[in-house]
């Protein structure tokens, strides 16, 4: 029953390859692609961006001048004052309107340095939004290469079934020939059984390669592809990498993490300036102007004075300079100062971590590239000797020299050997697109 079982889900998984072979083929940079135009993240970054450039345009144009304008329009009843400054009873409509305009001619440099910490918030927002595309991209390509080992395991799987079912075959005559007993057959059936199952177990790490893949993307698995399948790097033995402590030098000037902790420290160090310029006097100058027309206003013979004569005689208009010395204002500015002082501190702290965090994650993948590369040649080795081993244990074991079992575990261990070496492969091809990616070059299969 269980026989049956994997094979009927080994039928099931056959259709859905087979379904999948109409499917649109992408290539690792489509991948790449699609994620940094429709991933949510790097939109919600892009925003955070497009708020920090908004901020940095606010803070140079609060350099120009204001200008504030005010139109009011009353009716009166009753008694009212007239022009010769007496009252009198009757209604009246007064309309006035002025102007007034204000600018900031030094605060201590305070808007200078807003425009500079805006500026340095920005350039990190944009470093941030490219750290988050460099994240996706490495998660991609990670994913990518997952699916690629887990096909080339696929075809290892189908490659030992094939092998058994044709060993089935000749250990069937040899059984009828009565050269072999048949347990021998019914050992070698059972493992085909196994292995059946070990290539259905395959299959469905492969699928759910893809699925991590589609959910990378933000995309429905009912909108599934299939990947391109490149032409890898050959790996030879006197392949050699770059040193890590090289690629960190290298890093360092241009990775996206580093230059936005730099531009953070940047700002905090504005910020300092602006809370340091609280202390210093500011001077500002203003102007006014000022009119109404009053629809009652006459003249000392009583005549109605005319709109045209009421905007020039009741205008005024003035400017002015206003001085603020700050002297006593509770030491707010003073705590203002020290708290930036400690944040310069901490950006301080947070750059130098972010150079250390770097410098580790470069040594890391430098060692695990060479470790990789030190087991694909070691496995290379260990899968020329399996394939060897098992083809003399497949001559005795036709000749009766062996039983099954020993047959089978000949067999186990070359496809052991071959999966630990496609492991070492795509591992150390992985850790060098690494290495490569923070060496400035784009992630390309």
């Amino acid at each position: 029953m269980n026989r049956i079982f994997n094979l009927l889900v080994l039928l099931g998984l056959l259709v859905v390859f087979g379904s999948a072979k109409g499917q649109e083929t992408w290539s690792l940079q489509k991948c790449i692609q699609y994620a940094l135009d429709n991933n949510i993240k790097i939109k919600q970054q892009g925003l955070n961006s497009q708020y920090y450039s908004n901020q940095l345009m606010q803070s140079k144009l609060n350099r120009l001048p204001n200008l504030n304008g005010s139109l009011s329009n009353s009716t009166s009843y009753g008694r009212s004052l007239t022009v010769d400054n007496t009252y009198e009873n009757g209604n009246s409509n007064q309309t006035s309107g002025s102007l007034s305009s204000g600018v900031t001619l030094w605060n201590g440099f305070i808007l200078k340095n807003a425009i500079k910490q805006a500026d340095m918030d920005l350039r990190a927002s944009l470093e941030d939004l490219q750290k988050a595309k460099n994240d996706i991209m490495l998660n991609i390509a990670a994913s990518y290469l997952d699916i690629l080992f887990e096909q080339e395991l696929v075809v290892v799987a189908e490659s030992q079934l094939e092998v058994t079912k044709l060993q089935i075959e000749r250990t069937t005559k040899l059984v009828d020939a009565g050269s072999l007993a048949k347990g021998s057959l019914l050992e070698i059936e059972a493992q085909y059984a196994r292995e059946e199952l070990s290539l259905v177990n395959e299959q469905n790490k492969l699928q759910l390669a893809y699925l991590d893949l589609y959910q990378l993307l933000d995309l429905p698995a009912t909108e599934s592809f299939q990947i391109e399948k490149p032409t890898l790097p050959e790996l030879a033995a006197n392949q050699t990498l770059l040193n890590s402590m090289d690629i960190f030098r290298t890093a360092v000037g241009f990775r996206p993490e580093v230059k936005s902790a730099e531009y953070k420290f940047e700002s905090a160090k504005s910020q300092l300036a602006i809370a340091k310029g609280n202390l210093y006097p500011s001077l500002s100058m203003s102007g006014s102007y000022y009119n109404l027309y009053n629809d009652k206003y006459s003249d000392y013979q009583g005549n109605k004075i005319s709109f045209a004569d009421q905007m020039k005689s009741n205008e005024r208009y003035g400017f002015g300079f206003s001085l603020s010395v700050p002297i006593f204002n509770k030491l707010q500015a003073r705590s203002q100062i020290s708290n930036a002082e400690i944040q310069v501190t901490n950006y301080e702290l947070a750059l130098q971590d972010t150079k250390n965090t770097l410098r580790k994650e470069i040594e890391q993948a430098y060692a695990n590239a060479l470790a990789a590369f030190k087991r694909y040649i070691s496995n290379q080795k260990a899968v020329a000797s399996s394939k060897e081993a098992f083809r003399y244990a497949e001559e005795k074991f036709n000749v009766g020299m062996i039983n099954s079992v020993e047959y089978n575990q000949s067999k186990n261990n070359l496809t052991q050997a071959q999966s630990n070496l496609l492991q070492a492969k795509y591992e150390y091809i992985f850790r060098t697109k690494i290495l490569d990616f923070y060496n400035g070059k784009a992630i390309e299969l």
